[in-house]
């Protein structure tokens, strides 16, 4: 049995994790802000205080789980804020770049002592942050945090493979969660793609842009 660890498991993508790890008899850590009754139903061990923004609150995440093994570690906290060019909001942008590229980065530099050769990292982005796929402009601070979070995740790929960890860069799909305004398809089916995906990264596939459904992705 693997020990997995999932951020931002208190609703969304990463509650339903939580629940098809346990499902399959893993042991699931959630790590999370705030609990939520339906995370406090799955009967795991539940971190709260957890807020990837903050050096502090991560070290002692790390603390907490010192001697831990993880099988997974699976980067799932992040945040949306709707901001166009016609309202720009550099606190906006600067809070989204905490979060969802700093926080990553923070939250695996800080558990590296629990991974060893045979875990993996699953890195949860956005199709949002390609380059390629961007026709529709806007959403700044998003589109600029999830490129950054794509960035840090192939180097991520290319550091940790002498260490024999492998990384996923996934992309949900459109997804009916709170976050995307309950449109979309539904958690249930964007984990069970996710954590397919998760299960045939390798070595050699490290560092690939994954959408749920199978389809590598353009940067």
């Amino acid at each position: 049995m693997s020990t997995h660890l999932i951020t931002g498991a208190n609703r969304g993508i990463g509650l339903e994790f939580c629940r098809q790890l346990a499902a399959r008899g893993d042991e699931v850590v959630a790590a999370c802000r705030e609990s939520t009754p339906e995370l406090d139903a799955l009967g795991l061990r539940v971190e709260t205080g957890v807020d990837v923004a903050d050096a502090a609150s991560v070290a002692d995440l790390a603390r907490r789980l010192d001697g831990i093994g993880l099988g997974l570690l699976v980067a799932n906290a992040g945040i949306l804020e709707r901001i166009g060019l016609d309202a720009l909001d550099f606190d906006s942008i600067r809070r989204q770049f905490e979060v969802n590229a700093i926080g990553t980065l923070r939250v695996v530099e800080a558990l590296l002592g629990n991974l060893g050769k045979g875990s993996k990292i699953g890195i949860v982005t956005s199709l949002m942050g390609s380059m390629g796929d961007n026709d529709s402009g806007g959403h700044y601070g998003y589109r600029m945090s999830k490129a950054a979070l794509n960035a840090a995740g192939v180097s991520l790929a290319l550091d940790l493979r002498p260490r024999g960890i492998p990384v996923a860069i996934l992309h949900p799909g459109l997804v009916n969660t709170r976050m995307t305004g309950h449109i979309g398809i539904s958690t249930e089916e964007s984990v069970q793609g996710l954590l397919a995906r998760i299960d045939g990264l390798n070595l050699e596939n490290s560092g690939t842009f994954w959408h749920s459904d199978g389809r590598v992705l353009p940067w």
